[in-house]
């Protein structure tokens, strides 16, 4: 067969950096005939088929331009041919395979047998032991991985990658709770902290990454769970020549901007000092471990203060953050405090479809004959809500109010309600707050709310005064004021005063419905006092303490008759009274209507 002359061409306009071949030889398909240089950039020119070279056009050096003769290769279409040389693959030009892994490795738990060994002694967790239980498996996406201190100037790179992985935080998008919820509903972003590294101060890459996945939550509007156990802010990252106190930092301001946007868990254990504790106390929902100690400032930054000398574990011990309402939820342990994010984030991601309930008709029972007996509310909220979907928040602080999440019939509910074992059920300054604070955070992410009001109203007195009653009270006025989200409320039984009006949003007729069990009265104050502040006269002049008391009993009941439930629907000040096993009726019934209003 006749041979047939293949032409080989540039495509561009290049300069000849490898020349292998030469006149005469024999190439097989696709092998490299030269290697030419554009732009920094280099192509390898290629045999289009089998054969031996001819009329080579090119040397090594020369400039060649676009369309330019190459070479010819005589060809007689035959697959094989024989003394070919054998095939050049072109050199790597990027790093290997292997390389990458070796230094994503240095990233891991596995590398790093003494970090880890230390943190297990104590029964903690390393940062990626609470990352991979906190997502779903295989779906979380890490940045910055390969970050490292800014410590180039001080350490060598081995060491920096060994002693300073992802520069001590894990950032990444994950789906949280996605077989529950399904993956659009369950995006979120996560920060974890990493103490192993540099005892978990904030660097300049480490406040780099957070900026880096704190813009990435703003932008896609998702949820974000932060760990924050740390030491603050890192003074030993020499590369950066462009700072000088290092205060010119996004970060704080970043993740602050996003309370109300998205929801912000905060999960701490151990020590959590200065920019960590900041960051801590910025988050919705801040749940804490029982090893936990969390303050502005820590030993070192005290005792420079000329504050005294004080160990780590005497500054922010749980049982004073707990109290004072800086975390709204203890665990455990770091297990149980992933456990308690990952179901607090549950109710922000939507309702689920399979629940169960006790026996309504409980209800009937659960509240004292007498007025005057205390009862445990929590009882009546368990027995109200979806089996095992109570949870409760800020439990040791301001516990005059209960706040909390339930779920009714699935639905995510946020749930204030009086606790007549404190103060009667009285609101002081400091329930007021947590109060207000909660209903805000529901009516951010329009989550429908829930009263159960059993209050003689705000509490008074000179001592109240002091804890400043005015300013804190009204703002659980301001708070219902403002509020967009549904509010149901249900009175168990009083509805005395400012107070009442206060857990109604403002005003018994702001909620989208106001019902009342038969057990519910009502007045402009408690009957006792009222009593006493209308009637001084009349018993004052009664002749004796028994008579007095006689005429003080009478009146007292007089008025709890004009102020029984029936009367204020009667009077149309609330909007019905209900049976309380069909409560859980009523509160979706009402719900169901605002939600088809605001569609």
């Amino acid at each position: 067969m006749k041979p047939v002359n293949q032409t080989v061409v540039s495509p561009l306009a290049a300069a000849v950096v490898g020349l292998d071949v030469s006149d005469g030889q024999c190439v097989a398909k696709d092998q490299i005939i030269a290697v030419v240089e554009s732009m920094k950039m280099q192509t390898a020119l290629t045999a289009p088929v089998a054969g031996t070279i001819a009329n080579l056009c090119i040397d090594l050096g020369d400039t060649i331009q676009a369309g330019q003769l190459v070479c010819e290769i005589a060809s007689d279409d035959s697959d094989t041919v024989t003394d070919r040389a054998p095939m050049i693959e072109a050199k790597h030009t990027h790093v290997s395979l292997q390389q990458l892994n070796q230094q994503l490795g240095f990233t891991s738990d596995k590398a790093r047998p003494e970090a880890v060994a230390k943190r297990h002694a104590k029964a903690y967790r390393t940062a990626r032991e609470n990352l991979y239980d906190l997502c779903d498996e295989g779906s979380f996406v890490e940045y910055g991985q390969l970050a490292v201190a800014a410590q180039r100037d001080r350490k060598n790179a081995e060491s920096l990658k060994t002693d300073t992985p992802a520069d001590g935080v894990l950032t990444g998008l994950a789906t949280i709770n996605a077989a529950i919820f399904g993956p659009q509903a369950t995006q979120v972003a996560v920060v974890v902290n990493d103490y192993t590294v540099l005892a978990g101060t904030q660097g300049y890459f480490h406040h780099r990454k957070i900026d880096r996945i704190l813009d990435q939550a703003s932008k896609l509007r998702l949820p974000v769970i932060m760990y924050t156990e740390g030491g603050g802010g890192r003074p030993g990252d020499t590369d950066v020549k462009t700072q000088i106190a290092g205060l010119d930092v996004p970060s704080f301001s970043n993740w602050a901007g996003l309370s109300g946007r998205v929801p912000l868990i905060a999960v701490n254990n151990g020590y959590c000092f200065a920019g960590n504790a900041a960051l801590f106390g910025c988050a919705d929902i801040r749940i804490a471990t029982q090893t936990s100690w969390i303050g502005m400032a820590g030993p070192a930054m005290i005792e420079g203060g000329g504050l005294g000398s004080y160990e780590p574990t005497d500054i922010g011990p749980i049982e004073v953050q707990a109290s004072n309402g800086v975390v709204d939820l203890v665990a455990d342990n770091e297990a149980h405090a992933t456990e308690l994010a990952k179901s607090c984030i549950g109710y922000f991601q939507g309702d689920v479809k399979a629940w169960q309930v006790a026996d309504q008709q409980q209800l009937r029972a659960m509240m004292p004959v007498d007025r005057r007996f205390v009862y445990d509310i929590r009882d009546i909220i368990v027995q109200l809500a979806d089996t095992d979907s109570f949870q409760e928040l800020t439990q040791a602080h301001g516990q005059g109010i209960i706040t909390g999440f339930i779920r009714i019939e699935g639905r995510a509910i946020g749930l204030i309600a009086n606790n007549c074992r404190m103060l009667g059920g009285a609101i002081d300054a400091v329930a007021a707050d947590k109060a207000a604070r909660f209903i805000t955070l529901c009516d951010s992410f329009s989550i429908p709310v829930l009263s159960l009001c059993d209050t003689p109203g705000f509490m008074v007195g000179p001592a109240s005064e002091e804890q400043g009653a005015v300013h804190r009270m009204a703002q659980l006025f301001i708070a219902g004021a403002k509020m967009t989200t549904p509010m149901v409320t249900i009175f168990l039984r009083k509805g005395y005063g400012l107070g009442a009006m206060a857990m109604a949003g403002g005003s018994f007729h702001r909620p989208i419905y106001s019902a009342a069990w038969p057990s519910g009265e009502f007045g402009g104050m408690g009957l006792e006092g009222a009593v006493q502040l209308g009637f001084k006269k009349e018993l004052d002049a009664q002749p004796d303490s028994k008579s007095r008391e006689v005429l003080f009993n009478q009146l007292v009941d007089t008025m709890y008759e004009k102020g029984r439930a029936t009367e204020a629907a009667a009077h149309l000040e609330i909007d019905a009274v209900i049976d309380p096993a069909d409560t859980r009726a009523v509160i979706i019934t009402a719900l169901d209507c605002a939600q088809k209003r605001s569609a």
